[in-house]
């Protein structure tokens, strides 16, 4: 039997305490006694109303409260989790409610709407906790509606709209068919066949001299540039034409990399085109360079299609902190050791500190341990600061190294699980629609049932699993322990 310490309680005349009602209550194996006085704190929850139905409610109205009462051992019986009832008591004696470690927050909101307890009455570093699983939750119910969506078909939509919606799966959803996956391996590969052209446009000895005797790229390179283009270019206007919000695609951040690394051969050609005039104009050849140089930003279509991008991209936006902190301690050490230095160096005469912003580079290079030795202090003092600087620049970069990792790892694990969960909530949805039809099947209540898909998106809706996402639908009914589903007479 487990029990709280009793607690006992004067009357105004200073006597004790007369004896108060007291209940035997059994939680799934595990006896307690509870005394009305500490139940009647919180008149509103279930356990008060029973010590208070104890005495004079007949044995019916006391089973509506709990699962099974022995009249003869006075003893109620509840089949709910022991472990989280433990904590539920805490609120009657502490005020407060703890969950205990290993205990599912979701789960445990249900067993704290059973026993009538408002999640107000949770502790801070509790409500936290279930927030996060809240969010969780969150997104594994946008990426299930995400695959319902997909799975659905919609008689009300035109013609137009699906041939948009699979045009659109077509080039942003490579899980979606065989076509999809081909069409993105088709991209990554043009990806990379740009960027190795990029890269091997600039060896000398694969370039060829124009009329004015400048080196150009070889135009074998230029032509598998140009089909490159217009692979990017098609796929840019497929996925512009098949979004559903256009100005969101177009300031999509994705997206303007996407129109970056196609918008710079344009302007070339066209620079071009205008005539050798134009182009003799020192001005417009430095335009020129610069927009073959904006190329290089092909490279980040790859997160994309990236997985592991993207989760790293995910994990340096939730370590801004981190790096921002990191950032401070090399400007403030950059700052103090370049200033050293040329205070240090000034009395030699052949230093080469000839100033405190150009002294910046050295410390940059000196405190990241990069050392390309173009400036080094000549002075013992001066070789004294460049030992402390990198020695503290080491100290600054390990520092927040840590937590950005432990982030990235989060992040990884998270969207892991994240994909797991929608995945296995899909199947558990299938398979419980599938085992409706055919108890409806059995029972002879639809007669069309048997022929019914186990995908049919109204069913595929309107189905729960036994993890429950809050988003897919009212948590009211579960709760309270009611069936999820039904099957419905016609």
């Amino acid at each position: 039997m487990w029990e709280f310490p009793r607690t006992r309680y004067a009357d105004s005349n200073g006597s004790e305490a007369s004896e108060e009602t007291e209940i035997a209550v059994n939680i799934g194996g595990v006896k307690h006694i509870l005394y009305g006085d500490v139940l009647n704190r919180y008149p509103e929850t279930r356990l008060a109303e029973l010590v208070n139905r104890a005495t004079d409610s007949t044995q019916e109205d006391l089973c509506a409260l709990c699962d099974d009462y022995d009249d003869l051992k006075r003893e109620f019986y509840f089949d709910r989790d022991p472990e989280a009832f433990k904590c539920i008591l805490e609120l009657y004696y502490y005020g407060e409610i703890h969950m205990k470690r290993g205990i599912c927050p979701m789960r445990f909101m249900r067993e704290m709407d059973y026993w009538g307890i408002d999640a107000e009455y949770l502790d801070e570093c509790c409500i936290s906790s279930l927030n996060e699983v809240q969010n969780e939750l969150a997104e594994i119910a946008e990426k299930v509606k995400t695959i319902l969506d997909d799975l659905e078909d919609d008689a009300r939509v035109t013609r137009g709209q699906k041939c948009q919606a699979f045009l659109w799966k077509l080039m942003e959803k490579p899980e979606s068919s065989l076509a999809a996956r081909v069409i993105t391996v088709v991209s990554f590969a043009f990806i990379l066949l740009s960027s190795v052209v990029m890269c091997v446009g600039t060896i000398p000895e694969l370039q060829v001299e124009d009329a004015q005797g400048n080196l150009v790229e070889h135009p074998a390179l230029e032509s598998i540039e140009t089909a490159c283009i217009i692979w990017f270019t098609v796929e840019y206007i497929l996925r512009f034409v098949s979004s559903s919000n256009q100005l969101r695609f177009v300031f999509s951040f994705m997206n303007i990399i996407d129109f970056l690394a196609i918008m710079p051969f344009y302007v070339v050609l066209i620079l071009t085109h205008l005539g050798t005039a134009i182009m003799e104009l020192a001005n417009v050849q430095q335009a020129v360079q610069a927009l073959r140089i904006m190329r290089i930003a092909r490279i980040f279509k790859l997160a994309r299609h990236s997985a592991g991008l993207q989760t790293l991209t995910f994990a340096l936006k939730s370590s801004l902190k981190e790096l921002g902190l990191l950032l401070m301690y090399m400007s403030l050490g950059i700052f103090l050791f370049s200033a050293l230095g040329y205070t240090l160096e000034q009395s030699h005469p052949e230093t080469m500190f000839t100033s405190i912003p150009q002294s910046f580079w050295w410390a940059i290079i000196t405190m990241t341990t990069v050392g390309y030795g173009d400036i080094y202090p000549k002075t013992t003092l001066g070789r004294c600061n460049a030992a402390v600087s990198f020695l503290c620049g080491v100290i600054a970069i390990a520092l927040p190294i840590h937590p950005i990792i432990n982030n990235f790892v989060i992040v990884y694990s998270k969207q892991r699980v994240l994909e797991t969960a929608a995945k296995h909530e899909i199947e558990l949805m299938a398979l419980r629609t599938k085992e409706e039809a055919q108890e409806c099947l059995e029972a002879g209540r639809t007669a069309s049932a048997g022929s019914s898909s186990v995908w049919d998106s109204a069913a595929v809706s309107a189905s729960r699993s036994d993890t429950y996402i809050p988003l897919l639908g009212d948590p009211t009914n579960v709760s309270k322990g009611q069936p999820a589903h039904e099957c419905k007479n016609n």
